[in-house]
């Protein structure tokens, strides 16, 4: 949603002083902008917003009213909200009729009240909030009318008038994993102005699913992603190399602005497994590596070092200029060279320590070419480096090259690809994907992991 929000006007107003809302989020980009989430308002000097305030690199949770000058009632957790591999779930609960002040603003996360505010200032008694009136319009991922859309993904987004909701009728607790999960709402009766945008039909992600009718309109180029609250596919992870790695486009394109070598991460690993990505390369005058590195590695070195995939302990890297494999930085021919417009696949073979990479749906031979589009387990096999280790997908640039990654949600970066190859098993890929290789999400680590 980094260029895209959904709006509606409201017509008739709702309660004023009750209503819940509840969202499902996931955090893509390190932007040091606001990522707006919900807000209503007719200018900034009189609104309602609940959003990610960026705040010295990290972003805390944010919800005020803002009104002729001051706040009304503001909440901003001491928390910071900085991780990009999963998602959250937020329920905010408006009840200024309550009679304890600490309670008429309420924040839930994955079900767990937030305590602790850097900035708390409680509404008045019986205040009227600018949210569910017919004061400007009602706007999901973006913070009013400014340039602070939601950088990422939101799912089911509900709203309830007249009613305090408990996190329970949207989420709930695994019972063998302990983590929040995604439930279908029930038991909601969503009153005046409610809906639930399940954001499931790709022609009309502003579908009111409550029964009222109350959609909204899509702004921008808004795309439907199979990432879900109940599947999450991996990014790469800001947490590498955010000093000079410009990650954008939903967390999948990756620049580097330093004349030296950047790594980056994808923010899912397995120790098990076969699994398959690709990556559509430009090279944009500098170089790109791609590969795979071994977690332990790589989570234990210093995140501005500079580097590339293939140069540290159990690290494996393909290098774009002479098609040279890097394994733990010693290099050594392995195929040809490939450049801009090019789609390199890369298949991580965890249960048997290989790992293959194709262009443009061709396999590498090892031998200094490609061969076919049909993959074979005793061509062109790399051997990983360590043993044991949980190796995660890596992006390496250097010198304003970029990298566009797909690791099943059909996108490279906010480009969709061209048409889907075979036996992507529901996920989306440019090429066909080696029989037994599966996208890295969450639903395939917990079956073939």
């Amino acid at each position: 949603m980094a260029d895209s929000n959904l709006t509606r006007t409201i017509s008739s107003a709702g309660s004023l002083t009750t209503w819940t809302f509840s969202t499902w989020v996931k955090i893509s980009e390190g932007t040091t902008a606001n990522l707006g989430l919900f807000s209503q308002g007719s200018s900034g000097d009189n609104v309602t917003s609940i959003f990610f305030n960026h705040d010295n690199g990290a972003h805390r949770l944010e919800w005020r009213q803002y009104q002729s000058g001051a706040y009304t009632a503001r909440k901003t957790t001491n928390r910071a909200f900085n991780d990009r591999s999963g998602w959250y779930h937020i329920v905010c609960q408006w009840d200024s009729t309550n009679g304890t002040a600490g309670d008429r603003m309420k924040i839930y996360v994955n079900g767990e009240r937030e305590t602790s505010f850097a900035n708390s200032t409680n509404p008045s008694s019986s205040l009227s909030s600018v949210i569910n009136s017919t004061t400007g319009t009602m706007n999901i991922g973006k913070y009013w009318n400014d340039s602070n859309f939601m950088n990422g993904y939101m799912s089911h987004v509900t709203f309830v008038n007249n009613a305090v909701v408990a996190p329970t009728s949207f989420g709930s607790t695994d019972s063998t994993s302990g983590i929040w999960k995604f439930k279908a709402p029930s038991g909601v009766t969503f009153g005046t102005n409610g809906f639930h945008l399940k954001m499931e039909n790709s022609g009309n992600l502003g579908l009111d699913s409550s029964g009222g009718t109350n959609n909204f309109t899509v702004n921008g180029t808004l795309k439907q992603s199979i990432d879900t609250p109940s599947n999450v596919y991996p990014t790469l992870n800001p947490a590498f190399n955010l000093s000079d790695i410009q990650l954008t486009e939903a967390g999948m394109r990756t620049k580097n602005t330093n004349s030296n070598w950047k790594y980056v991460n994808s923010t899912l690993a397995a120790p098990s497994g076969k699994w398959y990505c690709e990556h559509k390369i430009n090279i944009n005058g500098g170089y790109v590596m791609v590969g795979v590195t071994d977690m332990e590695w790589a989570t234990s070195q210093d995140k501005n070092s500079y580097t590339h995939c293939g140069a540290g302990t159990g690290g494996v890297g393909f290098y774009h200029a002479d098609g040279n494999k890097y394994l733990q930085a010693s290099a050594t021919s392995f195929a040809g060279s490939y450049t801009t417009g090019d789609i390199i696949g890369c298949a991580l073979d965890m249960d048997n320590n290989k790992v293959y990479f194709s262009k443009n749906g061709n396999w590498a031979n090892g031998s200094g070419g490609y061969g076919g589009s049909t993959f074979d387990a005793a061509v062109g096999a790399i051997t990983l480096p360590t043993t044991d280790a949980t190796y995660g997908f890596a992006v390496s640039v250097r010198s304003s090259a970029v990298v566009q990654s797909n690791f099943g949600t059909g996108q490279f970066g906010a480009t969709t690809i061209t048409s889907a190859g075979s036996n992507g098993n529901g996920s989306l890929f440019e090429y066909d994907v080696p029989s037994g290789f599966y996208a890295l999400n969450t639903k395939n680590i917990n079956t073939y992991g």
